[in-house]
């Protein structure tokens, strides 16, 4: 499929006119993915049209230098739902939030320049939405189309940097206790959320070549922290393009180390909790959770077990890249600031240990 069957002919029409009050507002961020965008947008314009809500396709050009400018106004041209909006400034969440101050529904769904939306995915998020009950945001599937059959050693355990999501038939209720992930590549919102909350953080966002953002898990942190609902739709089903390079180790030891940076940045609660404390500001149970992966590839390695070798080892990548972030930020820290951390490591192991206790030697000693 080639940009050339956007160019409009005088005998086409605009089949779809611009709707004057749309139920949704789809946005997609792109930067220089012309190539694969053709095909996103497509699959949103066919919707099936007997159940589809009505909607606008709002497609953000990220400062993209090859052929996405003229390819969105081509298609906007032949279909009024079409808008091309042009964000200057680089990365993701600054693309992402020019489409949402554009948006006009109140409902607010997010995909991929790479994705491939079902014909009822706008359908079932309505339905979503209209069936769990004081629902301010749904997530759902995002399944692989593989550009070839994947390694072996590139199992389910590994979809996380393919951006991939499935958590089975049931929904699920996100909170506290369950913070599964979801992703921009199959995410709504109610507008009001957004506009309450606000919108994607610059600080966690993804630029040209970056990888292992958290910029959607910070603001579904954010959102739960207001005690709104967020809900899994396994029914809301997208399709992404698996990218050759994604299909190499080295890119997913890339990813895991970009993560461990960006984690180290979000500061979430739940990766912070430390009953010991912090040592370069990287907190206890990291180090220990790095020692029993360091174990684990040891012995996988041992007994020529490259999968499980693996598996141990971009968690040691995810360490490094937090262990960096977080020394790095530590030096810079005031003097009296990384003593003070040192102290209260030291309190804290001191009492965790408690007093030593003598004990006399025999049978039924007593201790003092």
């Amino acid at each position: 499929m080639t940009t050339s069957s956007f160019h409009r002919s005088s005998a086409d029409a605009l089949r779809y006119e611009r709707p004057a009050a749309p139920q949704v507002s789809v946005v997609i961020s792109t930067y220089n993915r012309g190539a694969l965008l053709e095909n996103a947008v497509r699959s949103v314009l066919a919707q099936d049209e007997a159940s589809a809500p009505s909607f606008e396709l709002i497609v953000v050009d990220n400062n993209s230098t090859d052929e996405t400018a003229e390819l969105i106004r081509r298609v906007a041209e032949l279909d009024g739902r079409v808008r091309y909006v042009f964000e200057p400034q680089q990365g993701s969440s600054y693309g992402r939030n020019a489409g949402i101050r554009e948006a006009r529904a109140p409902l607010i769904a997010f995909t991929d320049d790479d994705v491939l939306a079902e014909p009822d995915w706008l359908a079932s998020i309505v339905r979503a939405f209209d069936e769990h009950s004081g629902t301010d945001v749904v997530g759902g599937r995002v399944l692989p189309v593989w550009p070839s059959p994947p390694p072996a050693w590139l199992t389910r355990d590994h979809w996380t940097p393919l951006a991939l999501i499935d958590y089975g038939e049931r929904s699920i209720e996100v909170d506290a206790a369950c913070p599964i992930c979801l992703v921009s590549a199959n995410l709504s919102f109610r507008r009001a959320v957004l506009d309450s909350v606000g919108g994607f953080a610059a600080a966690f966002q993804l630029v040209k070549g970056s990888v292992g953002s958290v910029e959607d898990h910070e603001l579904l942190l954010r959102v739960l922290s207001t005690g709104r609902k967020v809900v899994y739709d396994p029914r809301v089903v997208v399709h992404a393009a698996i990218q050759s390079n994604r299909l190499e180790q080295a890119y997913h030891r890339r990813w895991h180390a970009g993560h461990g940076y960006y984690h180290a940045l979000l500061r979430s609660e739940r990766m912070e909790q430390t009953s010991v404390g912090t040592l370069f500001g990287v907190p206890a149970h990291l180090y220990r959770q790095a020692l029993e992966a360091l174990a684990g590839w040891a012995r996988a390695k041992a007994i020529g077990d490259p999968l499980r070798a693996f598996h141990h080892e971009v968690q040691l990548r995810f360490f490094q890249g937090f262990f960096r972030t977080r020394r790095r930020q530590f030096l810079e820290m005031p003097r009296h600031e990384r003593r003070g951390e040192l102290w209260r490591l030291l309190r804290a192991v001191v009492r965790r240990r408690g007093p030593r206790t003598p004990v006399r030697a025999g049978v039924g000693a007593v201790a003092e």
